[in-house]
């Protein structure tokens, strides 16, 4: 049978929404849309030095839209977002923007690599993963995923269903599919604000979740994602939430692989901090980087 090319079907996991206040400050400081665990890690010294966040993203700029992370209302395009954002994540992190192609993703050798996917590969449901003809970027970016070669923080995207099921048009993001079980790879869902103990969050409503497929439950996290103070809605603002993490505990276990990494920031996620938790719908439960940091076992 014929292989589906996706090429034509790739989509951002976004929502663009209407600016809200926020404030801006000077310096390396958090902001508000960020967890308080933040700016913990950050006073401990843990601010990804040593890791490189690549952001496979559009970098064209052909369709630049208004947010505000705290540093002033910016009008850009979606990969100068999500760089940015994890950028702010992880300041001391080395954060390469890689514009979409069909050639293999380079690793940066001698440094934890996190690859931050904020995009799907779409095509009609009831195609087999192994029918899909994949460029060479998508084809690195899985091997790198199964083989646990780089932490890969993976949009799980907007359409408001179990990640791998379909769409109300009939697509699926086979991109996810595609990523089902591989050690290194993190779905990432969005919830409305970050969460407590005393104001639990829930799922943002346009944000896929984790279904009821085990395999894809153990390795589906969830963050905040303010989109009521930055303008910036979508999982494609959760991801780069994780692809910081992920450098930031890096910083700390230097020898950790990016395997262990991955596994950090899945075990020791929350769920006392979300509202009627189920792991069908929060996986994991909401990344914890401070709980992440915590403990020693993978120095």
């Amino acid at each position: 049978m014929k292989p589906v090319d996706l090429h034509a079907s790739l989509k951002m996991s976004l929502t663009v929404g209407l600016l809200a206040a926020a404030f801006s400050v000077q310096g390396q400081s958090t902001y508000s849309w960020m967890s308080p665990d933040v700016g913990k890690a950050w006073d401990s010294g843990y601010k990804g030095q040593g890791a490189t966040i690549t952001v496979v993203d559009d970098f064209s700029g052909d369709s630049p839209f208004s947010g505000n992370l705290g540093t002033g209302g910016q009008l850009q395009g979606h990969g100068d977002w999500t760089a940015l954002q994890a950028s702010m994540i992880a300041p001391e992190a080395m954060v390469v923007q890689r514009n979409w192609g069909s050639e293999a993703v380079a690793l940066t050798q001698d440094r934890l690599n996190v690859l931050n996917m904020s995009y799907g590969m779409y095509a009609r449901s009831g195609y087999g993963v192994n029918r899909i003809s994949w460029s060479g970027q998508e084809q690195s970016i899985i091997n790198y995923a199964k083989t646990g070669a780089a932490v890969i923080a993976k949009a799980a995207g907007n359409d408001a269903v179990a990640v791998g099921r379909a769409n109300r048009s009939g697509n699926v993001d086979y991109l996810n599919l595609a990523l089902k079980g591989a050690p290194s790879a993190i779905y990432v869902g969005a919830l409305s604000s970050n969460g407590s103990t005393t104001a639990k969050a829930s799922l943002a409503s346009y944000s896929n979740y984790a279904g009821s497929d085990s395999a894809i439950q153990k390795n589906f996290l969830v963050v905040g994602v303010k989109g009521d103070t930055t303008g910036l809605y979508g999982t494609s603002f959760a991801a780069p939430i994780i692809s910081g993490y992920a450098a930031v505990i890096g910083s700390k276990f230097t020898a950790a692989t990016p395997t262990q990494i991955a596994n950090q920031l899945l075990t020791t996620a929350r769920t006392d901090t979300l509202r009627n938790y189920r792991a069908s719908v929060y996986g994991r439960g909401e990344a914890s980087l401070t709980r992440a940091l915590a403990p020693v076992s993978i120095r």
